[in-house]
């Protein structure tokens, strides 16, 4: 029997009114996969790059080799979900149908941007944490995993000082709670005045204004220096470390190899929110209705932490 879904799609970059809301095939899992009904989905900067691709100049061509050189080849969005199972295949073990699950998408062909997703059982798919609403479970995915994946490179040890430039923004927002919790290092955060007290809370000791303080010129030094948002000069920011101190660029390091498989590195950020070393900061919430306007606003580069999109009505429930 034919049925449909609801799914936001793309079929040429641009503005985020090249975003539409589509009825498409309700897909079935294959034998080793699951199908899950998708509450919660976000907007990252990475959506918004892909669906206008405003990429970096170094992946310029990469980028437009794999996405599509003059139009989008795969037309889905969404780089994170979470969700519950509706069904499974006959080979599946690891979950059962009911199941709450949070995923990264990256690995999938994306799709978060839609009513239902298919996965393979062994791919970034994993039980959802209890504690965390469905937004807030699809909101921990991607900046966290690539926060702790960048911080991870620096060897830190605790009492060590790090800067985090961003540190308001989606992996900014999870640095800073890894950095002091995870790592036990003294953090300093750059961002805005308006965003002082919430970077304070998540355990910034030092907060410096970036609109009006340059932090390289303070006489201050640091064991690392992270730019979660890749907006500094990086012969500049290195100014401000410390003899062997580690400059980290979240463009850079965030590709960097790592012996985890994605579920790995999945499973761990599990383990970190249950044992209350991140929270996941959720600014705005929209319907999947509303998705450009969710667009609009992360691509004005002020939102604080994440922007999650509700796909199913019932989205915010445990």
């Amino acid at each position: 029997m034919y049925v449909e879904m609801k799914a936001v799609i793309f079929t040429q970059y641009g503005s985020p009114e090249v975003l539409r809301l589509v009825d498409l095939p309700k897909p079935a899992p294959h034998s080793n996969e699951v199908l899950v009904k998708v509450h919660a989905t976000t907007v990252t900067i990475g959506d918004c790059r892909m669906r206008s691709f405003t990429v970096p100049p170094e992946n310029w061509l990469f980028a437009r080799l794999s996405r599509g050189l003059f139009k989008p080849r795969r037309p889905e969005l969404g780089m994170e979900l979470a969700g519950v199972i509706e069904s499974v295949g006959k080979e599946v073990t690891r979950f059962k149908p009911g199941d709450p699950v949070f995923a990264s998408t990256f690995d999938a062909n994306f799709g978060g941007y839609a009513e239902y997703k298919c996965f393979p059982e062994n791919g970034a798919l994993a039980h959802k944490p209890a504690a965390l609403d469905y937004g807030e479970a699809a909101a921990s995915v991607g900046g966290g995993i690539t926060a702790l994946r960048c911080l991870r490179q620096a060897n830190l040890q605790p009492g060590q000082e790090v800067l985090i430039y961003g540190a308001s923004g989606a992996v900014g927002t999870n640095a800073v709670q890894l950095a002091r919790s995870f790592f036990g290092v003294e953090v300093t955060a750059v961002c805005s005045p308006a965003n002082f007290e919430l970077v304070k809370s998540l355990g910034a000791a030092h907060r410096v204004d970036y609109t009006r303080q340059d932090f390289t010129r303070q006489g201050r030094f640091y064991d690392v220096v992270f730019d979660a948002v890749a907006k500094f000069p990086p012969s500049q920011a290195r100014k401000a470390l410390k003899p062997g101190g580690v400059y980290l660029n979240v463009h850079r390091d965030s590709s960097a190899n790592t012996s985890l498989t994605p579920l790995q590195e999945l499973l761990e950020l599990k383990n970190l929110l249950e044992a209350g070393h991140l929270k996941p900061v959720i600014d705005r919430a929209y319907p999947l209705e509303q998705v450009v306007e969710a667009h609009r606003y992360v691509e004005q580069g002020h939102k604080k932490g994440n922007v999650v999109i509700h796909v199913a009505q019932d989205s915010e429930k445990l």
